[in-house]
């Protein structure tokens, strides 16, 4: 009992340390405020507003329909523009697609030749480019057989393929953004406030102060995990509900609670980690180059951004290890799959045993810190 009072009153001193950075406090806010929504509203995978020009030798009523077939919100207005201009609009990056209608292009089609259309794409919008090409495609194979047969038929198939999209039916990345966007900031912020903390206790002078008294490095290092994790999970809670839910409109089809356990559980990992990195760190701006080496991989490797099946075996086998891909694995089940216990149990276990892990490691390195202190 004595031990958890101090671990107590060690983390109310956190929390009261924590709440006297007003700059780590305006930090906290605006990252699961505006940087969730504009990571989601900003950073759209789909086609939108894509920027695209036409060059049409051909001014026939088919071409002129073609042009008029891309519309918002997938394209913008196409311009006509003549064909000198096509490489230094695509070099200067003012178009995404520029489609060549060539001469006669409605004669060949009448009678019944196969002409080509030419469509340059700037491939360096690497999303746009591969989802925009398969629209360009579908957009004029619809308007010429529209144009020939007087209607729209769709190629007649041995077998009928019926889609049914789950989870996620609009295809909206605004879903999906959103919450990784919380995952990103919970893995950031978790590390920055328990490594910066341990660091102010060192630049403040205030860790000889800890180690006089009858405290033990368990003591410390636990106080400063629960109180640093607390306020990462109080503020994961209120971004939930009031940004993805509110302002985004996300629906959540599992249980908010089930996933604030989980990242309880990622919390123990990642303050673990901040405490190590603050050990090694001898100031803050060290510990910031530290956290991007360690940030980077974590978000990037751990499913939050790319399938993971989609990478090399060795690079999926490394990140079993990581918290990170447990925690986005259970998140995405929950979240959008309504996913109960009884589905990511696996994920709870693997976090508690990594976040074991982690803590043990950082608390020998902490001890030997302290040891090298005195």
């Amino acid at each position: 009992m004595k031990s958890l009072n101090h671990i107590f009153r060690l983390g109310v001193k956190e929390l009261r340390s924590l709440w006297a950075d007003k700059v780590l406090l305006i930090f906290l806010l605006v990252a699961f405020t505006a940087l969730v929504y504009s990571g989601a509203k900003g950073t759209s995978r789909e086609l939108h507003n894509a920027p695209m020009a036409v060059v049409d030798l051909d001014h026939s009523a088919l071409s002129k329909r073609i042009v008029g077939a891309f519309y918002g919100p997938y394209f913008k207005t196409p311009e006509i523009i003549a064909p000198g201009l096509v490489d230094p609009g695509l070099d200067e990056g003012r178009y995404t697609f520029v489609l060549d209608i060539p001469p006669n292009f409605q004669r060949d089609v009448l009678a019944g030749h196969r002409p080509a259309l030419q469509v340059n794409i700037d491939a360096t919008r690497m999303t746009q480019a591969f989802i925009g090409a398969s629209y360009i495609q579908s957009i004029v194979a619809g308007e010429v057989s529209e144009f020939i047969r007087h209607q729209r038929r769709e190629p007649e198939l041995p077998i009928k393929l019926v889609t049914h999209v789950k989870y996620n039916p609009n295809l909206s990345g605004v879903w999906f953004g959103g919450m990784m966007e919380i995952i990103e900031q919970i893995t950031l912020l978790s590390i920055i406030l328990t490594g910066a903390a341990l660091i102010r206790e060192r630049e403040h002078g205030t860790i000889e102060h800890l180690l006089v008294m009858p405290l033990k490095p368990f003591e410390i290092m636990t106080a400063k995990v629960w109180a640093n994790g607390l306020v990462i999970l109080i503020a994961t809670a209120l971004s939930v509900r009031l940004v993805i839910q509110g302002l985004l409109q996300v629906p959540i089809a599992g249980s908010v609670a089930l996933f604030l356990v989980g990242a309880a559980l990622y919390l123990f990992s990642t303050t673990s980690m901040g405490i190590f990195l603050g050990t090694l760190a001898r100031s803050m701006p060290q510990l910031g180059l530290l956290v991007i080496l360690v940030i980077l991989p974590l978000v990037l490797l751990s499913g939050a951004v790319t399938p993971r099946e989609s990478m090399p075996q060795i690079v999926q086998t490394i990140m079993q290890a990581a918290p990170t891909t447990h925690f986005v694995s259970l998140t995405h089940a929950i979240i959008y799959r309504g996913a109960g216990f009884d589905v990511v149990w696996p994920q709870f276990v693997l976090l508690i045993g990594i976040g074991a892990v982690f803590f043990a490691a950082a608390l020998f390195w902490f001890r030997r810190a302290i040891t090298l202190t005195e």
